[in-house]
């Protein structure tokens, strides 16, 4: 079977991507631990229920684009907040969804990069952006004719 093909007798197509998974210990998610596909997390309560569905205790999550981070600990309701670059978290107790943000299209108003630095021997999550050629990317957008509106909103991380 050819390595990247999911299917054996079909070379060079890509492989099939899952909308969840998990590393070592942390749950990993494209949109929710309860709709890995279309679920967009961006409230305590949907928090609440998404803690509720994880099976680990720490769960990187996405789809909203929005760099946020969501923390219950025992006998306590979940709180969360967006996160802004150089956040660092302590997150050694407790149930936590960390969305890094976007690399490509963030939505929350910064256009640089968001990432997610993931300590888990320290355990911190640290929030992190970094500039990148938001031009070039638009260009690659348009090049590829895909609706305009999203080479746009780049410059404003809309």
């Amino acid at each position: 079977m050819d390595p990247g093909s999911d299917r054996a007798g079909e070379p060079g197509l890509p492989r099939r991507l899952s909308p969840q998974g998990q590393e070592s210990t942390i749950g990993l998610y494209h949109a929710s631990p309860r709709d890995p596909v279309w679920e967009y997390v961006l409230s305590t309560l949907l928090a609440e229920l998404c803690l509720d569905a994880q099976r680990e205790r720490v769960s990187l999550i996405g789809h909203s684009h929005v760099a946020l981070s969501f923390v219950r600990h025992e006998g306590e309701l979940a709180t969360g907040e967006p996160q802004r670059h150089g956040a660092e978290l302590d997150i050694a107790s407790g149930e936590w969804l960390l969305n890094p943000g976007s690399v490509g299209q963030p939505r929350d108003g910064d256009p640089r990069a968001a990432w997610l630095l993931l300590d888990l021997d320290g355990q911190t999550a640290s929030f992190l952006r970094t500039d990148y050629d938001i031009a070039a990317a638009a260009a690659a957008i348009r090049a590829a004719r895909l609706p305009d509106s999203l080479a746009q909103r780049l410059e404003y991380g809309q």
